[in-house]
């Protein structure tokens, strides 16, 4: 499918069950979230490819590793990177290693890019429980940035863990996204994206990806018509070519998230910036062909 021909590109969706049926969280941590967006969906790589196909959508597709501080078992990045290999034309691989496993993460990231085409790695600081600027994690946005792939942070609260006794272990500083402007101060050049509107830190991402040049905003992880005004209005004006299209899902749907979009007031030539174009240049997708 030539990139031209499609409809949007959501850079922001979930991985979150294996070929065997192993979740990418603990039956708790899953239970949590699917209560906090009223969804319990979790399709497999193939359905999400069917899925998107449908709607003449690509989409970026991850899991998180957070073996360190949850204990519990990530979904092989290999598995995602090749179920999306079988279906090209609609997904794009990103990977997620826990910053964690130091320099042994750091050589699983350079292989999952040379050998698997990962274009691009999911961090999730809270789940992770890691601050983004710590130290441990720099020998891998080192390679990251060298090979020219993509760092994501979730930003902001997250639904998982809400509700749960201590919030099932979550710790919400971690994912503040000043914290990520130092990452962009020490690799200059390392593309990264802010996750979500960054609530209760919306003006601190704002911030950020106005003063980095490489540093982007996702909108996923809440409905258009919640979106405070401030990031609206960035995202006409200062920021429209670096605001880009995320959905979330499976917990929400980027056929409710473009409806509730289509009543957002964007301006009329920033509305393709944000579905796609943005994105396309930001991957390195060109018309005639996806990864």
């Amino acid at each position: 499918m030539d990139t031209a021909e499609l409809v949007a590109i959501d850079v922001h969706t979930h991985a979150e069950v294996s070929k065997d049926g192993h979740g990418s969280l603990s039956p708790e941590l899953f239970g949590a979230s699917g209560e906090y967006f009223g969804s319990h969906d979790r399709p497999a790589i193939p359905q999400m490819a069917a899925y998107y196909r449908e709607r003449k959508m690509a989409a970026v597709v991850f899991t998180v590793d957070a073996e360190h501080a949850t204990g519990h078992p990530r979904i092989s990045n290999e598995e995602i990177a090749e179920s999306c290999a079988e279906h090209p034309d609609v997904l794009i691989p990103f990977a997620s290693v826990d910053p964690w496993k130091g320099r042994a993460g750091a050589r699983e990231a350079r292989r999952l890019i040379t050998e698997h085409g990962v274009r691009g790695f999911k961090f999730h600081p809270s789940i992770q429980g890691f601050d983004p600027n710590d130290r441990m994690a720099y020998p891998l946005y080192e390679v990251i940035e060298e090979l020219g792939a993509v760092a994501l942070f979730h930003t902001g609260q997250t639904g998982i863990g809400a509700g749960v006794p201590g919030g099932g272990g979550i710790r919400l500083r971690h994912s503040n996204p000043m914290l990520v402007d130092d990452v962009a101060v020490d690799f200059p050049h390392l593309r990264v994206i802010l996750a979500h509107p960054s609530f209760p830190w919306q003006d601190e991402a704002l911030a950020v990806a106005t003063h980095k040049p490489h540093v982007y905003i996702d909108l996923s992880g809440w409905s258009p018509k919640y979106f405070p005004p401030q990031l609206v209005r960035y995202a006409n004006t200062l920021l429209k070519d670096k605001v880009l299209f995320g959905s979330d899902y499976p917990v929400i749907t980027p056929d409710r998230w473009l409806a509730d979009f289509a009543k957002l007031d964007i301006k009329p030539e920033v509305r393709p910036k944000i579905l796609k174009d943005n994105a396309a240049r930001l991957l390195g997708l060109t018309p005639k062909e996806l990864p």
